[in-house]
C-alpha cells in the first residue's frame, strides 16, 4: 500500500480576515495549533512582500508555538531568503508573486530563472531547510526544478480545479517525471472537497497543501469538521 498523503493546512486567510479589522483576533497561530489537533500533518503561511496576510511574527510564533511541520511560501527573493534562513522552518516553498494578484496565478518560470534561483536554493538548504518549488506541471519546468537542487516540486493544480481538459493527466505525467527525477511530488491550489479525490489518487503525490476552500468552509463546518472531512476524501482516494 502506498505512504499515506499528508495534508497541509495554508492557514493565510484566517490572517486576512484579522487583518480586514487590523486587531489581533482570529489568530492564525490559535488556527494553526487547532488543524493540527485536528489532524492536519502541517502547517503552510505564506510571507507575502507586501504582509497582506500572514506577518513576520506570525511566524516567529508558528515557528515557536506549533508542534508540526512548518512551510513558509515565499517570493525568491534575498528578503525573503534572509527571513527563512533565520527562522529556519521546516520547508520553505518558492512560488512566483506579484503584488497586483489576488492569489497565485501560476507556477515559477524555473526553467528561465534558473541562473538565479539555484543560489537561493542552495542557500536555504545549507541553512537545513528543505525546499520546494511551485511549478506548473509542464516537463521543462520540471526538470529545470531537479536540476537547482530542490528536494520536492509542488504541482500547481489551479488549471485543472477550474475544469481545464486534459489537466489531471496532465498533472499525472508531471508527477510521475518529477518522481523519475528523485523529486517528492506534492500538489495544491484550489482543491475542494468535489475535486480532490482524482489529484489524490495519483501515485507519486505524497502531500496536498490546501487553504482556502478548508478556512471558508470551517465558517459554516468548524475547522476540524473540514479537515477531517477533507481527510477522508484524500484517504478513499488512496485505500487508507
Amino acid at each position: 500500500m502506498r505512504p499515506a498523503i499528508r495534508l497541509g493546512i495554508n492557514i493565510d486567510h484566517v490572517a486576512t480576515v484579522r487583518n480586514a479589522r487590523g486587531g489581533q483576533h482570529p489568530d492564525p497561530v490559535a488556527a494553526a495549533l487547532l488543524a493540527v489537533q485536528s489532524g492536519a500533518d502541517g502547517i503552510t503561511a505564506h510571507l507575502r512582500e507586501d504582509r497582506r496576510h500572514i506577518r513576520d511574527t506570525d511566524l516567529e510564533r508558528l515557528r515557536a508555538e506549533v508542534d508540526a511541520p512548518l512551510n513558509m511560501e515565499m517570493a525568491a527573493t534575498d528578503e525573503m531568503v534572509a527571513i527563512a534562513r533565520t527562522l529556519r522552518p521546516h520547508a520553505c516553498c518558492l512560488v512566483p508573486e506579484r503584488r497586483e494578484e489576488l492569489t497565485t496565478e501560476g507556477g515559477l518560470d524555473v526553467a528561465g530563472q534558473s541562473s538565479t534561483m539555484a543560489p537561493k536554493v542552495h542557500a536555504l538548504k545549507a541553512a537545513g531547510i528543505r525546499v520546494s518549488l511551485f511549478i506548473d506541471p509542464e516537463p521543462a519546468q520540471i526538470a529545470a526544478a531537479a536540476a537547482t537542487g530542490a528536494q520536492v516540486v509542488e504541482l500547481h493544480t489551479g488549471a485543472y480545479a477550474q475544469g481545464k481538459a486534459g489537466e489531471l493527466e496532465r498533472l499525472q505525467r508531471a508527477a510521475t517525471q518529477a518522481a523519475s527525477l528523485g523529486l517528492e511530488v506534492h500538489a495544491g491550489h484550489g482543491l475542494t472537497y468535489e475535486n480532490v479525490e482524482p489529484v489524490a489518487a495519483i501515485a507519486e503525490i505524497r502531500e496536498l497543501n490546501i487553504g482556502h476552500f478548508l478556512i471558508g468552509q470551517a465558517i459554516f463546518d468548524g475547522l476540524p469538521t473540514v479537515i477531517q472531512t477533507m481527510r477522508s476524501r484524500i484517504n478513499n482516494a488512496t485505500g487508507h
